[in-house]
């Protein structure tokens, strides 16, 4: 039914691949996206959409209206890099020392480039589309500033869909899941306040590093004890700082966290406990322990009828065998999360990158996106876009 989509699409494939090489090459992070945005614009501009600029700082957001059309769409792809040295031997590697596009934003962007092009010269649907380009998903919290900024008031939609590539799955296969599908993110810092002193005379001090060292104890007991074994939940403690000498007690430490969960009621039930537990711990040992919240991303939670509707355009598209409905639950985050908040019927889906044995995972310094899923994600968004915005549901 699609396969002319598909066929002009191919068409395309060496001229965005060099475009998300090109980006590739380019790196830049959360609200840095400058270079990028100013291609992304211009390219859109170049088509005719109506380009908007400024939501979240280096946000683009490309409007496409077609006919009479009532119904509204919203595609979003993410733009940034991560702040991490590259190592994949590419000849396309980053030219920027200590920023990588490890995650793919590149391919996700010229995917929705290549989309956009087609669309613009095809106008086969009837509706508004809007194509958003987001920074900083990276910090996650990127998606939160452009919602905040006005995204949806600016650029009402009546679906949003999200896709990100996934290394270990089926190259160029479909994944997608009804209701919780990726873990909320909560970065916590825990600072440690005792009384300092000489490492001989520790009955004069209040050792702030040994009470760090028991609250990181207990807080794993929450996971364990307070949390059913059906519900998933993750307490990390990535960094413990205190001092620099052995023969020192320090008055001060630094605990940071990550913290995940699938479950929004435990997501509540997580931060509450680690407030509860780092405090009474530090109290025990007559220290003092404050708890901030340094940014957070609640659970990704598909709509239901969005990701049928999502998955029956993959099914006619690519066949049964290349759509799976029953994609894992991921601990991973992904700040499409407040935009499925903010305007909740919408879908997140996965494009598998290939799970051929020595496969480099996202985030891992020799990544590199594979540019074989960029015909067929840019072209079932084209599909997508002319079912969903189609000319027989004219309102």
């Amino acid at each position: 039914m699609h396969q002319h989509i598909l066929n002009a699409i191919a068409q395309s494939e060496d001229r965005f691949v060099q475009i998300r090489r090109h980006i590739h090459q380019h790196p830049e992070t959360g609200f840095e996206e400058t270079r990028t945005s100013d291609l992304v614009a211009e390219m859109l501009e170049g088509w005719g959409y109506e380009v908007h600029r400024g939501l979240a700082k280096t946000g683009v957001v490309g409007t496409l209206k077609v006919g009479n059309g009532a119904k509204r769409l919203g595609i979003r792809a993410d733009m940034d890099a991560l702040p991490m040295a590259e190592d994949s031997g590419k000849a396309w590697s980053s030219t920027v020392a200590g920023r990588f596009h490890g995650c793919g934003h590149d391919g996700h962007t010229a995917i929705l480039l290549c989309a956009a092009e087609y669309l613009a010269r095809t106008r086969n649907f009837d509706g508004t589309l809007h194509l958003i380009f987001q920074p900083a998903e990276e910090l996650l919290y990127g998606g939160k500033v452009m919602v905040h900024d006005g995204l949806f008031e600016q650029f009402p939609c009546d679906a949003i869909f999200a896709m990100h590539n996934m290394p270990g799955f089926k190259e160029c296969e479909f994944y997608f899941r009804k209701g919780a599908f990726m873990a909320s993110s909560d970065t916590l810092e825990i600072e440690i306040s005792g009384v300092g002193g000489h490492g001989a005379i520790p009955e004069k001090a209040i050792d702030a590093t040994l009470v760090a060292c028991h609250i990181g104890t207990a807080l794993q007991s929450i996971v364990s004890r307070n949390v059913s074994p059906f519900e998933a939940a993750v307490i990390t403690i990535g960094s413990i700082q205190s001092g620099a000498a052995p023969n020192i007690i320090n008055s001060k430490a630094l605990m940071k966290l990550s913290v995940r969960s699938l479950n929004p009621a435990i997501r509540t039930l997580l931060l509450r406990r680690i407030g509860e537990v780092a405090q009474l711990q530090a109290q025990s040992f007559g220290a003092t322990a404050e708890v901030m919240h340094v940014n957070g991303s609640p659970v990704l939670v598909n709509d239901d009828q969005a990701t049928d509707f999502a998955a029956d355009v993959a099914r006619e598209m690519f066949g049964l065998d290349k759509v799976h409905t029953d994609a894992p639950q991921l601990p991973g985050s992904e700040d499409f999360a407040f935009m499925l908040e903010a305007n909740p019927n919408g879908s997140y889906m996965l494009i598998g990158s290939g799970d051929d044995p020595g496969y480099c995972m996202v985030h891992h310094p020799g990544y590199d996106f594979n540019d074989k899923c960029l015909v067929p994600a840019a072209a079932y968004w084209c599909a997508l876009t002319e079912r969903y915005l189609s000319q027989a549901e004219r309102q």
